[in-house]
């Protein structure tokens, strides 16, 4: 008898995540590559030193950018500094509030706090929906259903994909969500993963990040020019590129429904500047693996625990080789993915997780 697949139900709320919760995939317990207990200890070791430094480089090549920008408004000289400047704020700002909400970019708290309140609202993230969104996605990573981040979904929607990279889709959402939020509505999805003590504080954000756009565009209109919102708002769009170029390598084409960070992740080595811009991310099975280590030590763990990992993609250019072929067949049989073919130095885990699957007859 032929079985015909059933299409993968993303919603947080559907009968996918109801599935993961019944086959003991919510919440479940993940592969981690044993490390001494000392050298673990090491590796997660807090330091505000790297991440002052980097943080002063990013804020204070912005301000110049910036005001360069301005000086040679409506000239084309100002183009390129606003493109850097725009890769800066719509691109750069994701990694940071991504290492600042894991808390583990500065020793100091209050730094990692006020880092991630600046990278949200450049990337238009609120800042609370987003930690608790986050914390589902390391605890049920590229898991159906459950997962409120998966980026690219099976089967791939192309456009949206290349649309994304201008930022056009996230940003339409993004300020729905803002709008919704400072409305005082919460959607349903969200209260599946945003504790009921913490929506106040989310509905508060998105009414002062919409007061600080009312602002921004009211003074676009009262100077007779977009200036303004070349600095505030605009950056989100035409600087959106590189973090969604990077963003797509750490989980696409790969597999879903396990729960080895091996076979659903991918660590690609990449050039200084966007490691600068990507705060190391790029070593992205390590950071799942240990979320608690520090952006400056993944380099180093990559260095300890490679012996048990898939080989690192050389380039972001081979990773797209391996990638986008796999989108295009996911188009014809979303069952498809990239398996990650573990060395043989690695540990095994879950023997069903690294088989080949049954094809359906």
């Amino acid at each position: 008898m032929t079985t015909v697949p059933t299409k993968r139900d993303y919603s947080l709320l559907g009968r996918d995540a109801q599935a993961a919760v019944a086959n003991g995939l919510a919440a479940a317990e993940w592969y981690h590559t044993a490390i001494p207990r000392k050298q673990m200890k090491e590796l997660m070791k807090r330091e505000d030193g790297p991440a002052i430094r980097d943080t002063v480089i990013w804020l204070g090549s912005m301000v110049l950018l910036g005001g360069l920008g301005i000086y040679f408004w409506g000239t084309w000289f100002a183009v390129p500094f606003f493109l850097a400047y725009g890769v800066l704020h719509g691109s750069a700002s994701d990694s940071r509030w991504h290492e600042c909400g894991h808390g583990t970019a500065f020793k100091t708290m209050w730094m990692n706090d006020a880092v991630y309140q600046i990278a949200c609202f450049m990337i238009m993230r609120n800042p609370v929906t987003w930690r608790w969104s986050h914390t589902r996605h390391h605890t049920d990573t590229v898991i159906v259903g459950r997962d409120p981040e998966i980026a690219v979904m099976r089967p791939p929607d192309l456009i949206r994909l290349v649309l994304n990279f201008f930022g056009t889709i996230d940003v339409w959402h993004a300020l729905i969500d803002m709008v919704r939020n400072a409305f005082g509505v919460i959607s349903a999805a969200e209260k599946t993963f945003i504790p009921e003590m913490e929506r106040p504080k989310a509905i508060l954000v998105a009414r002062i990040w919409l007061a600080i756009y009312v602002v921004t565009i009211g003074l676009s209109v009262y100077l007779g020019s977009v200036l303004p919102l070349m600095l505030i708002g605009l950056p989100r769009l035409y600087g959106a590129w590189h973090h969604v170029m990077t963003g797509l390598l750490q989980h696409g084409g790969l597999a879903d429904n396990v729960i080895d960070h091996r076979l659903n992740s991918r660590t690609v080595h990449m050039n200084p500047v966007s490691r600068f811009i990507y705060w190391n991310m790029n070593y992205h099975v390590e950071h799942h693996m240990f979320p608690m280590v520090p952006y400056h030590a993944l380099p180093k763990l990559h260095a300890m625990i490679k012996h048990d990992l898939p080989a690192a993609n050389p380039s972001i250019l081979d990773g797209y080789r391996e990638m986008i072929p796999a989108f295009l067949r996911q188009l014809r049989n979303e069952d498809y993915f990239l398996k990650r073919e573990l060395p043989q130095t690695a540990k095994p885990y879950r023997e069903e997780f690294h088989s080949e699957p049954v094809a359906a007859e």
